[in-house]
């Protein structure tokens, strides 16, 4: 496996060793050690699976308590993978990185705790998977705006406008947002 720190360090894209031949693929999409050798030694106490149709967006979301991690990979379709870093104190507060995931390459995203996340899918349908480090807490959930000019995330639209939830509609701006202190 291959751990690549963006340009916002703690966010890791990686890229397992994938083996084919004429029957399929095999690959580890998660390995314990492996992972904590590379700086990530959390515990995965759930997984997340979603399906969305072309140019639904789904984010920014994060939880101001039980912040969770989350290990990210598209297994069918292609999506445009976003972390936005919410620590007060951070160097890169307020700034994002992107990755493109996909059924075809295979790659996967770490997004630590203290980040929010989003994604768009960018083919017809994605099924989107992830472990994360802590309990879902719907009572501790926020969302910023995916549009949010000053996190500027530069979306690969392929229409005007995304398909969005209510909620992700409504979303908080960074300068309204809480954040992690």
């Amino acid at each position: 496996m291959d751990f690549q720190p963006l340009t916002i360090p703690e966010v890791v894209l990686i890229t397992p060793k994938v083996f084919t031949d004429n029957r399929g693929f095999f690959f580890e999409s998660w390995q314990k050690n492996k992972f904590a050798a590379a700086g990530i030694d959390l515990e995965f106490v759930q997984d997340n699976h979603s399906y969305s149709v072309k140019n639904v967006l789904r984010g920014l979301h994060y939880q101001i308590r039980q912040p969770q991690g989350k290990l990210i990979r598209a297994i069918i379709g292609e999506v445009f993978d976003v972390a936005v870093d919410l620590r007060k104190h951070s160097p890169t507060f307020g700034q994002w990185v992107g990755a493109i995931l996909s059924a075809e390459n295979f790659n996967m995203l770490w997004i630590p705790p203290g980040f929010a996340h989003g994604f768009l899918v960018l083919s017809e349908t994605a099924e989107f998977v992830y472990k994360a480090t802590d309990f879902y807490a719907p009572d501790h959930e926020r969302s910023i705006r995916w549009d949010d000019p000053a996190i500027g995330i530069d979306w690969p639209l392929h229409s005007a406008e995304p398909i969005l939830s209510a909620k992700d509609g409504n979303g908080k701006t960074l300068k309204d947002a809480e954040v992690f202190e």
